[in-house]
């Protein structure tokens, strides 16, 4: 196979009007290796976040012990670094996702890499509480800003069949990171093979090391022809496709099918934030909407059993301490299921279908773990399991929220959508929720925990309604189609994208 995988070297921007057949030529191509190469070059980075989220978690102990080599308390591990973290986040995704529409997806999907990969190698040389926090937060700073700038490529990328079943796995393999994190701080942290002062470093230091791996491997992906061709760099769209296109027939030995369809774009070579603003919230009020309720619905869930999940075991059924984590990689990997079985079906039977059963399923299977937590008929593994089947279809719903927020509007704005709605249920998540959930998971009382469960069933159940109502039917559409861009200009033969509604 030839290399189609590296951008056109990259030329003076010129905007004028264009028709291109990209979006449709990129629509039709077959699985290739070419795609595999943007799965792994993009979507592992992941499994970095899950396992970074979940070591410090485990890590908090150990940091605050004598001899750890850093002076700081388990609370300020798990309070003011776990806040800052999320601030991070919230914000590299929002400024990552502004300069993402803007500048593109390549630049800015190498760039975040890059401050997360230096964030975490400092963070491992902490001395201070007050280098840990600033790291931390830096940390969270590149994690946000990757969420915007690689969700918007690979669904820009990856043909419409296929687009939903890729997102979610990919924004699923979180939880294998989770169930690396979990198991891994158990090596770490064992004083028989490490030193107290040297295992937690080397932690972060792996997570350096995976990522270099995957810097090695995302050099090779190309930008978004559709970014280029919008941008006033068609000839470089045009160029990276046929190269594509030309590696794929070389790999099945038989010429692709003709592209059927073309846009008309008035090329531009950047959009104000007002107007994204305005395209959003104005021109798709009822997505905007849809894309509320599915991240808050999300956050509080997952809050409600996460948050609190090692202090109900270690409380309620007296698992020791040190044990949580095996309890946790168990959670994890139900987690990672949801996505990879359930994955295929978005594109098959639906998204409106999937996302509001997904939602309501984990939303009503959690209530049901809450009565029979309070009827006393639950033991640690017993609980674990609900947890584990109510997690397998949240996540598979939890995944499907970013999957909806990147192709439901327009091209323009579509790394700054990503980045909003992020941002509020990472929010919700990691402030609202530990607010809510804290004292209720931690106070002892049977009837706390099943209110803070209740809580996150009812907000999940919620915005399954209204995806019941709301969900657009993007599965098998090119993007252009769901959400026309915002240049489009009158076709001069049939556009995919003229049948695009704002709703």
């Amino acid at each position: 196979m030839s290399a189609p995988a590296a951008s056109p070297a990259p030329g003076p921007a010129a905007t004028g009007t264009v028709t291109t057949n990209v979006p449709s030529r990129l629509d039709r191509l077959p699985w290739s290796r070419w795609h595999w190469m943007i799965v792994i070059g993009l979507g592992t980075v992941w499994i970095l976040d899950g396992l970074e989220v979940t070591t410090v978690g485990n890590i908090a102990g150990r940091l605050s012990e004598e001899g750890s080599g850093l002076s700081i308390t388990s609370a300020q591990v798990t309070g003011i670094a776990a806040a800052l973290y999320v601030a991070g986040a919230c914000a590299g995704a929002l400024f990552f996702g502004w300069l993402t529409d803007r500048y593109g997806r390549k630049k800015l999907f190498m760039i975040t890499l890059a401050v997360y990969l230096s964030a975490t190698a400092l963070t491992a040389l902490s001395f201070d509480a007050w280098w840990f926090f600033t790291f931390r937060f830096l940390t969270g700073f590149g994690i946000g800003g990757e969420y915007a700038a690689i969700n918007s490529a690979i669904d820009e990328l990856i043909p419409a069949r296929f687009r939903g079943r890729v997102d979610l796995i990919i924004n699923g393999t979180y939880w294998l990171g989770a169930i690396g994190g979990a198991l891994l701080s158990i090596v770490m942290l064992n004083t028989d093979i490490f030193p107290k002062d040297l295992g937690w470093r080397l932690t972060f230091g792996l997570g350096v090391v995976l990522g270099l791996v995957i810097l090695l491997v995302r050099r090779h992906v190309p930008e978004s022809p559709r970014w280029q061709f919008i941008h006033g760099r068609g000839d470089q769209a045009e160029e990276l496709v046929a190269s594509v296109e030309e590696g794929i027939e070389e790999e099945r030995g038989e010429p692709l099918p003709p592209a059927e369809g073309e846009i008309t774009i008035e090329q531009r070579k950047s959009i104000g934030f007002g107007v994204i603003a305005r395209t959003v919230f104005g021109k798709y009020p009822k997505r905007a909407v849809l894309g509320l309720a599915l991240f808050i619905g999300q956050a509080f869930l997952y809050n409600a059993i996460t948050f609190g999940f090692g202090a109900i075991l270690t409380t309620f059924f007296d698992v020791p301490t040190g044990a949580t984590g095996y309890y946790f990689a168990v959670i994890a990997a139900g987690n990672l299921l949801g996505p990879l079985l359930l994955g295929k079906l978005f594109d098959t039977l639906g998204r409106r279908v999937m996302i509001s059963s997904t939602y309501l399923l984990s939303g009503l299977l959690l209530f049901v773990t809450a009565w029979l937590f309070d009827q006393g008929s639950l033991n640690a593994v017993t609980m674990t399991a609900c947890w584990c089947v109510v997690l397998f279809f949240a996540s598979a719903g939890a995944s499907s929220a970013y999957l909806t927020v990147s192709e439901v509007f327009p091209m323009e704005t579509r790394a700054m959508a990503i980045a909003f709605f992020y941002a509020i249920g990472t929010a919700a998540g990691g402030i609202s929720g530990p607010l809510v959930f804290a004292d209720l998971t931690k106070s002892g009382v049977v009837a706390d925990t099943v209110l803070a469960f209740q809580i996150g069933a009812s907000l999940m159940c919620a915005a399954g309604l209204v995806a019941v109502f709301l969900a657009v039917k993007a599965e098998r559409r090119s993007l252009e189609d769901i959400a026309a861009p915002l240049s489009t200009a009158p076709a001069r033969t049939g556009a995919p994208a003229s049948s695009a509604q704002a709703t």
